[in-house]
């Protein structure tokens, strides 16, 4: 069975009460992301961005390049069990604060689509908060529906552009 590569998204905007603060609650996910058959090849720097939706709490964010022999619903599995365990709970109103938040941006594998998963991520392309990080650590990786690299597609969301005249 192949090894698969992805690009998985961390979010956290509430204390965990053994890791701590959101920032520190990222940091023993991404030690997460290197047990149980994966591999963590990369992570991004944590940064911090504002929050989508009702919750005013600012968001610490990062993003992982993670190997493993699992298929992408195996992988997303995973991924909720470790939410799990830091306490999350898929329940309640969307964009509520939360202790972690893991999601599958891409895979190796290209587009995908089953079983409650869409690779890439849907909303990816709109989202600085994950290219930002994603485009220092696998820039030169493309997005298999645009055929944009994670550079260009950060540097679309950054760049100012001109005023239309």
């Amino acid at each position: 069975m192949a090894k698969h590569r992805y690009l998985v998204a961390l979010g956290s905007n509430q204390r965990h009460p053994r890791h701590g603060s959101p920032r520190q609650v990222l940091k023993a996910a991404l030690a997460a992301l290197d047990r149980g058959h994966m591999t963590l090849k990369a992570a991004s720097p944590i940064i911090e961005s504002a929050p989508l939706g009702p919750s005013r709490r600012r968001y610490a964010n990062a993003v992982a390049l993670v190997r493993t022999r699992r298929d992408p619903v195996e992988m997303l599995d995973r991924l909720q069990h470790i939410e799990r365990k830091f306490g999350r709970r898929r329940q309640g109103q969307p964009w509520q604060a939360r202790v972690l938040d893991l999601d599958v941006v891409l895979w190796d594998g290209g587009a995908w689509a089953g079983d409650g998963l869409i690779v890439p991520h849907p909303r990816f392309r709109e989202r600085a908060f994950v290219l930002t990080p994603a485009a220092r650590i696998a820039g030169h990786w493309r997005d298999p529906i645009t055929g944009l690299s994670l550079c260009h597609l950060a540097a679309r969301l950054t760049k100012p552009r001109p005023a239309p005249r």
